[in-house]
């Protein structure tokens, strides 16, 4: 375990109201999986007179909740405070495509050079593949309904370049402990009989993978951990973030342990811009498909789904009918900067109506009902991490950089945390994101031209292989953008 050199800087989140000013009114939800709940979530009171607990835990999304979930079973007894700068959810955890799945975010190789090696990288993966079993009985246990169906996940390839890149996938697998069972190469016709993609040549497929309503789940899961005693504000902005003590625009809270859990709203803190990059991803969902249209794309599964590019789409098929479809869109605002607006630029969303009709030609005719946007924690290595810096009988601990695979990695990172604070050794204290760190990002303006520029070269690579596809290799616009990202 390792100390986040900037782990005890200043922090602010939100906006800051002077002391014994009226509270705020709650913030519209963003994006539509809160709007399909059918309006606000419940509003919480923000923080007073609270100034002494056993754990403070910073950010009321996925990793913050389960945390506080993990640590409520394992100890009853234990006071614990979540502070959320909104309402629950309002970031990655209320706006991500709905994808509980066991993919294993980051490099491998990277992550097998620490301590745990090769076979704490397996045994990482092997906790991922375990973790979307473990969500879904966490949510069975909590009558948590989150719209869950565990379908699997599929890739698939509409050119020959895509499925050698995915075959290649497969191959990488097998050498990092994935049987058949886990991960395999489904034919043309095996992927068809799932899913009509429109030019498919191939595809990919795990099993270990849920389609899930990720509003539902957050809303679900911050009743159930209240329901254990822990207590959530809203509307309570940290301003400093130390070991032991979270201050606020109304009270200091101070507690042994502190957790900070603000993924993608990191690179908003003082001296943190650096740590994280905010990478923004957008998302549009249709309008109900009548039962015409499934008949002639199929997707009976209700598996998650993606297609072989390098700046790919992630789908799913929506309990309710719909087909909800995201994208890289605008990849990164200058600065770091995040946008509160919610707003979708229209050429994003074009982008993505585009998308999805030259995969499912029969959606043509099928309105976009909704788009919203929303970030994600990037770590400069892409490597996920969960960190601590002890203080005497407490610390700081944090968790984050799950590069758009969080809902399920937030989970095994909330029960890590947990084992962390409780200082237990277990299996998961011992692999290898634990103590993992990375560089920062460059400064600006190279930060910002270096990402555009890479998502422009992965696009650039998308058309090229589109027109020639080159059977074994990748463009070379697609090389040279993954040299620059250090991209696995």
């Amino acid at each position: 375990m390792t100390s986040d050199p900037a782990g005890g800087t200043p922090a602010s989140a939100g906006t800051v109201r002077p002391e014994g000013s009226p509270t705020p009114a709650a913030p519209a939800p963003a994006g539509y999986w809160h709007r399909a709940l059918g309006g606000p979530p419940p509003t919480r009171s923000s923080l007073s007179g609270l100034t002494d607990v056993d754990v403070c835990i910073v950010g009321g999304g996925y990793t913050g909740l389960w945390t506080a979930w993990a640590l409520a079973r394992s100890d009853p007894s234990l006071r614990i405070a979540v502070l959320e700068a909104e309402h629950v959810g309002f970031g990655a955890s209320g706006r991500n495509g709905g994808w509980l799945s066991g993919l294993l975010p980051g490099d491998r190789h990277l992550l097998s050079r620490g301590p745990a090696g090769r076979d704490g990288v397996i045994a990482l993966q092997r906790q991922l593949i375990d973790a979307v079993a473990g969500v879904v009985a966490a949510c069975e246990c909590e009558g948590i309904d989150a719209d869950i169906k565990v379908g699997g996940t599929m890739a698939v390839a509409t050119n020959e370049t895509q499925m050698a890149r995915l075959r290649a996938a497969v191959e990488e697998g097998r050498r990092w402990g994935l049987g058949p069972e886990d991960f395999r190469e489904l034919s043309p016709t095996e992927t068809t009989e799932r899913i009509r993609v429109e030019g498919a040549v191939g595809s990919t497929f795990s099993p270990h993978c849920a389609r899930i309503q990720p509003a539902k789940l957050v809303r679900g899961l911050a009743a159930a951990v209240e329901n254990r005693g822990v207590r959530i504000y809203e509307r309570t902005p940290a301003l400093a973030i130390t070991p032991g003590r979270v201050d606020t625009p109304y009270v200091t809270v101070r507690a042994p342990w502190v957790v900070r859990a603000t993924e993608g709203y990191t690179a908003a803190l003082p001296g943190l811009h650096r740590r994280l990059l905010p990478m923004n991803s957008s998302m549009i969902v249709t309008e109900p498909l009548p039962p015409d249209t499934w008949s002639r794309i199929g997707w009976g599964g209700m598996e998650t789904v993606r297609d072989g590019a390098h700046a790919y789409t992630y789908l799913q098929r929506t309990a309710d009918g719909r087909i909800a479809i995201g994208g890289r869109g605008r990849p990164y605002r200058f600065g770091s900067r995040l946008d509160h607006s919610d707003d979708t630029p229209a050429a994003t969303v074009a982008a993505l109506e585009a998308a999805l009709h030259r995969l499912f030609p029969a959606t043509r005719c099928t309105a976009v009902a909704d788009s919203w946007s929303g970030v994600l924690g990037v770590a400069r290595d892409w490597c996920p991490f969960v960190g601590l810096q002890t203080s005497g009988d407490g610390g700081l601990a944090w968790a984050g950089g799950y590069v758009g695979d969080g809902v399920t990695t937030s989970h095994l990172a909330g029960l890590t945390l947990a084992d962390l604070i409780l200082k237990r050794d277990t299996p998961r204290t011992g692999l290898p994101w634990v103590g993992h760190t990375s560089r920062t990002w460059e400064p600006e303006p190279l930060r910002w031209l270096g990402v555009h520029g890479i998502y422009a070269l992965y696009r650039a690579a998308d058309k090229a292989e589109a027109r020639h596809p080159l059977v074994g290799r990748n463009s070379r616009w697609a090389a040279l953008a993954d040299r620059i990202s250090g991209r696995p």
